[in-house]
């Protein structure tokens, strides 16, 4: 049949934050290998400081796409580069969190199709605790899903770009049974929670880093001090030790769109 699903299952990859040029060659090198390992039908990845550590750049954008990254998440880094606000207007695969305000540039959703026949859905959301009063992610989840349910899509993955655990989880809870995923990102230290929901969402507070290991969250360790030690904004300076690899990979039931499992991995 032509229309029949393709899959019984489907691998989709999603990969932490990526911290500058070191975190993209550590992602470059093991991205290969895990593609073949899990089979992965679709990569995602947030790319939110891939410029130098703050921001994301066109020429960035052009090398995860080069390397088979197939959409781009952020969160409240994306505006650091200006050069970005015509890709995030013209690539419907670059995201910025949906929650932002109308008249933001960009889109916080995209369709992908993941296999002839089979499309899936990205949404990218950004937190409120101890960040930006932006529009709420949870409200804006909802009319979103809404929105992709009508279109047929059942297969909806969630990158929540936020920095209170517990503002992650009650989003993972709220949106169980309605997404296949919400991984957490933005506080660059992976977690070891993943479990599938009650409803059949998988969920991970915080799928960690790929970048610097021998740092503080990406930044170089003395300036990271400083910054405590005398509460001087001291210029944000990244590391230059060697970079990780992060992120976790969930495999979802084609015709549901229910998690059937996710593992998160680390490697240096």
């Amino acid at each position: 049949m032509e229309n029949a699903i393709p899959y019984d299952r489907v691998n989709i990859l999603m990969i932490a934050d990526i911290i500058g040029s070191s975190g993209f060659e550590a992602v470059r090198k093991h991205l290969p290998e895990l593609k073949r390992q899990y089979r992965i039908h679709l990569t995602v990845a947030n790319g939110e400081n891939a410029a130098h550590g703050k921001g994301l750049s066109p020429k960035a954008v052009g090398s995860f796409f080069e390397i088979g990254i197939n959409v781009i998440t952020s969160g409240n880094h994306i505006w650091n580069q200006k050069s970005i606000l015509p890709a995030l207007e013209e690539n419907r695969f670059v995201l910025r969190p949906v929650n932002y305000p109308p008249g933001c540039p960009g889109r916080g959703a995209c369709e992908v199709e993941i296999v002839h026949g089979l499309t899936a859905a990205v949404m990218n959301l950004q937190g409120r605790s101890f960040m930006y009063p932006i529009d709420c992610p949870f409200r804006t989840a909802d009319e979103e899903i809404e929105r992709l349910h009508a279109r047929g899509i059942r297969i909806i993955l969630v990158d929540f770009h936020a920095e209170a655990t517990a503002e992650k989880a009650a989003l993972g809870y709220h949106l169980d049974g309605k997404v296949s995923a919400v991984v957490g990102t933005h506080t660059h230290v992976q977690t070891a929670d993943e479990r599938i929901l009650p409803g059949g969402t998988a969920f991970i507070t915080d799928i960690g880093m790929s970048g610097p290991v021998d740092s503080v969250i990406g930044m170089d360790i003395e300036t990271a001090k400083l910054r405590f030690l005398t509460q001087i904004p001291v210029p944000y300076r990244m590391s230059a030790s060697e970079s990780s690899c992060c992120g976790a990979i969930v495999q979802v039931d084609s015709a549901s769109g229910k998690a059937v499992s996710i593992d998160r991995f680390q490697f240096r």
